[in-house]
C-alpha cells in the first residue's frame, strides 16, 4: 500500500471539482497478465496485457500532469479483472468512505480489499452496505453536496438504496433514486454513469434517449444543460468521461465525434487510447479512477 502524505484527506459530493486526489488499480495488479475468464466476465475478447497496462500508464500520465496525486492500490489474491475499474467498489463522501457491495457478484472481494486499502491510509469509513443490499458507485451521481442520485438496476437494489439513505440523511443528504432501462440485460454493465457524466457543476454529458424522462426532467429543473453524445459512439463508451475540473475533461480519444462536442461547448478536452482497457472491458476514464478528494 502506499503510503500517505501528512495532508491526506478524502471528500465527496462534487463530480466535477478540481480533482486532487484519486486512486486507481493497475491492469496488473488487476491480474491482467492472466486474464482468466475474460468471457464469463463480459470482456469483448481476451485482454491484451501489455497494451492494456500501457493505456493504463498514459491514464495515470494525464491524472499526474493535470495536478492529481494518484494513490495506486496493490494487488490481492482472488481479484478479477473487473478490478482494475476501481471506481464501484466504493464511494467517497465528506464523511468518510462508503464500502459498497457490488452487484457483480465476482466484485464483492475488491470491496473488501478497498477497505483495507482505506484502513491502510487511514481515510475514514462512513458505513457499509450490507446484504441484501447491493450497490456500485458508477450508479451514484452528486447533483449538488447535499443531493445523491442513485439509479435502480441489475447492479444496484432497492435495499442499497435504502441503506444509503439511512447512512446519509443524518447528514443532511438526500438519497433520490432513478430508474435504469433493461438496455442490453442483466449481465451487461449498464450504470447510471453509463448514461449521465456531469462535466461541470452546470453541464452533463448524457445518453439521452435511454435516460428515463423522470431523471431528464429532474436535470433539467436543477438547471442542468445538456451535451448529447454522438450515438454512433454509445457502444464505445462516449458517455463515460471524468471530469478533472476548471472545464478540463479526460475521455478516450476512440469517442472523436462526442469530444468534438464537448469542445463545442467549451471544454478542454484531453484524451489517451482505451481500447483495450476500457472499451474491452466497458469501463472508461470514470470506471478507471476513484476520486477522494476534490477542491
Amino acid at each position: 500500500m502506499q503510503t500517505p502524505p501528512q495532508t491526506q484527506a478524502v471528500n465527496g459530493h462534487s463530480m466535477a471539482g478540481k480533482l486532487l486526489r484519486v486512486a486507481v488499480c493497475s491492469p496488473g495488479a488487476a491480474g491482467w497478465t492472466s486474464a482468466n475468464a475474460w468471457r464469463e466476465l463480459g470482456f469483448l475478447h481476451a485482454p491484451d496485457f501489455q497494451t492494456a497496462q500501457a493505456q493504463h500508464d498514459e491514464l495515470t500520465r494525464q491524472l499526474k500532469a493535470a495536478g492529481a496525486e494518484v494513490l495506486t492500490m496493490t494487488g490481492a489474491p482472488g481479484l478479477t479483472l473487473d478490478a482494475v475499474y476501481a471506481h464501484d467498489p466504493s464511494l467517497a463522501t465528506d464523511y468518510g468512505v462508503i464500502i459498497m457491495n457490488p452487484g457483480k457478484p465476482n466484485r464483492v472481494l475488491e470491496a473488501h480489499h478497498h477497505r483495507e486499502f482505506y484502513q491502510s491510509l487511514g481515510i475514514p469509513m462512513l458505513g457499509e452496505i450490507q446484504p441484501p443490499g447491493t450497490t456500485e458507485a458508477g450508479d451514484m451521481v452528486w447533483l449538488d453536496e447535499k443531493t445523491l442520485l442513485i439509479g435502480h438496476g441489475y447492479r444496484t437494489n432497492a435495499s442499497g438504496i435504502a441503506q444509503m439513505r439511512a447512512l446519509l440523511a443524518p447528514k443532511g443528504v438526500e438519497v433520490l433514486s432513478a430508474p435504469l432501462p433493461y438496455g442490453p440485460g442483466p449481465s451487461a454493465c449498464l450504470h447510471l454513469m453509463s448514461l449521465i457524466s456531469l462535466l461541470d457543476e452546470q453541464i452533463a454529458l448524457v445518453d439521452l434517449p435511454w435516460l428515463a424522462v423522470e431523471t431528464v426532467e429532474l436535470l433539467k429543473a436543477r438547471g442542468y444543460k445538456f451535451v448529447e453524445i454522438d450515438y454512433a459512439e454509445r457502444d464505445t463508451l462516449a458517455c463515460n468521461v471524468l471530469s478533472l475540473g476548471g472545464k478540463r475533461l479526460l475521455a478516450i480519444e476512440e469517442n472523436r465525434k462526442t469530444n468534438a462536442r464537448m469542445q463545442q461547448a467549451g471544454f478542454d478536452v484531453r484524451t489517451f487510447p482505451g481500447a483495450e482497457l476500457c472499451i474491452n472491458g466497458s469501463g472508461g476514464p470514470t470506471c478507471l479512477t476513484r476520486p477522494l478528494l476534490r477542491g
